[in-house]
């Protein structure tokens, strides 16, 4: 089909040579000479060009009242030369181009595709949204264990208001998904969502990484270049495996939680910021506490709405559910042979421990279906980690001596430790694994610092 383009303009010239243009390259073109005939036509147009000069309301006017009524049709606004404040003013208001007069009909054509290309691009990016969104509802998150249901009521709670939270759990256990979740069910929903795994980034560019750089601020930085903080403006931040974040950069979160302001590396220039924080860790913060790798005054501001999530085989009553669901997921990905699993399947899944949660079913479900023969996955089908099983296992056969607590087997191993190391605090602390800062703080709950 044509594209439709609706031409306001009262001079009745150069509106007949902009349709005979217009539809001599292939556009089907409606006309009006005031704002307020164009107005029942907007609906049905997919690109407005207008004048800014109209008698009665201003073009400005009705792209003002255009946006308002929620249409996302683009506008294209002209203008004489010499105004260009008013050219500025409409693209403020949400022109998507502007044409000063005198323009060539080249340069006319240009614009109008320009801008329709525009509103492709904007409608796709439209309905991914829509798509993520449908993706992280609630009835797209299986979780019928009552901890997961649990969690789901916090996470409803908490989504509107812009608090940080800290999710708490093993790899593998769904925190990417909460978090996005919790994105999606919040007024934030439109605006940006970044995902930062500190992890993954060097400790040396994790600075520039995070709140960006000013052209010259180190050797090839050619360019001045945004962080993901700013990437993330009005959004929001996902700070991944945040306990493996370096003492330098935990001080500069701080200041992003606490004042909401940052500088950029290289500049004197603070800049504020809007993001709402969610952090996930599968570490214990609070053992990095006492050992002293985490600043204390930084954990609470990120543990406001803590979430543990449970790993997987302390709510296995959610396999079936999942296990069901990437099987409808992942069947139509791989040919689409198979169409179900059986309850022998279902018992299979049940009995292993998953040490790698969740996304280790997905995995285990993925091979399974690529290689079973038939169009059920049946018992023989499930193809699981016995590796992973038996060392999971062996962990598991570590038992506290008869009669003593874990507080006393603690004691009893740090007291052992400090006689193999006659009494030299740091080389216990190696045997034992721990910074000489950790043995401390234990040592002084025993009660036998000195």
């Amino acid at each position: 089909m044509k594209r439709q383009i609706l031409v306001v303009e009262d001079e009745d010239h150069l509106r007949r040579i902009i349709e005979l243009q217009l539809l001599d390259s292939g556009f089907a073109v409606e006309k009006a000479s005031t704002a307020e005939e164009a107005l029942p036509l907007i609906d049905r147009a997919d690109l407005v060009i207008t004048d800014f000069k109209l008698p009665g309301m201003t073009g400005l006017e009705m792209l003002q009242l255009i946006r308002r009524m929620d249409s996302h049709v683009p506008v294209v606004v002209m203008t004489a030369f010499g105004t260009v404040e008013n050219a500025v003013e409409a693209m403020k208001s949400g022109a998507s181009d502007f044409l000063l007069k005198p323009f060539s009909l080249d340069q006319l054509i240009s614009v109008v595709n320009k801008a329709l290309e525009i509103r492709v691009l904007r409608e796709e990016n439209r309905q991914l949204k829509e798509e993520l969104g449908r993706k992280y509802r609630w009835d797209n998150i299986i979780g019928r264990s009552p901890g997961m249901q649990q969690i789901f009521a916090t996470v409803m709670r908490v989504a509107p208001s812009r608090a940080t939270v800290l999710l708490a759990g093993e790899s593998g256990v769904g925190k990417d998904l909460i978090a996005r979740a919790i994105h999606f069910h919040s007024p934030r929903k439109d605006r940006p969502f970044v995902k930062i795994n500190c992890t993954a980034l060097p400790e040396n560019l994790m600075e520039s990484e995070l709140f960006g750089y000013e052209k010259g601020a180190f050797t090839g930085a050619n360019i001045s270049k945004p962080g993901k903080f700013e990437q993330a403006d009005t959004g929001t931040v996902m700070l991944d495996e945040i306990g493996d974040v370096p003492a330098n950069i935990q001080i500069k979160l701080l200041r992003i939680l606490q004042e909401r302001e940052f500088e950029r590396l290289g500049s004197n220039k603070t800049q504020h910021i809007d993001v709402r924080v969610i952090a996930a860790t599968n570490r214990d913060l609070r053992v990095a506490l006492e050992e002293g790798t985490f600043r204390e005054d930084l954990y609470y501001r990120l543990n406001v709405v803590p979430i543990e999530i449970l790993p997987l085989r302390e709510r296995k009553e959610d396999i079936p559910y999942l296990a069901r669901h990437f099987v409808e997921k992942l069947a139509p990905e791989s040919g689409g042979r198979v169409a179900g699993i059986t309850d022998a399947a279902i018992d299979k899944l049940m009995s292993y421990p998953w040490p790698g949660n969740v996304r280790e079913l997905e995995n285990v479900i993925e091979r399974s279906i690529v290689m079973a023969p038939g169009d059920k996955l049946d018992a023989d089908n499930i193809r699981l980690d016995m590796n992973l099983k038996t060392r999971h296992a062996a962990a598991g056969e570590m038992a506290l001596p008869d009669g003593m607590s874990l507080d006393a087997y603690e004691q009893e191993l740090i007291k052992n430790a400090l006689k193999q190391a006659d009494g030299n605090k740091s080389q216990a602390a190696r045997i034992l694994g721990l910074t000489r800062n950790a043995l401390r703080y234990r040592l002084t709950q025993m009660g036998i610092e000195s």
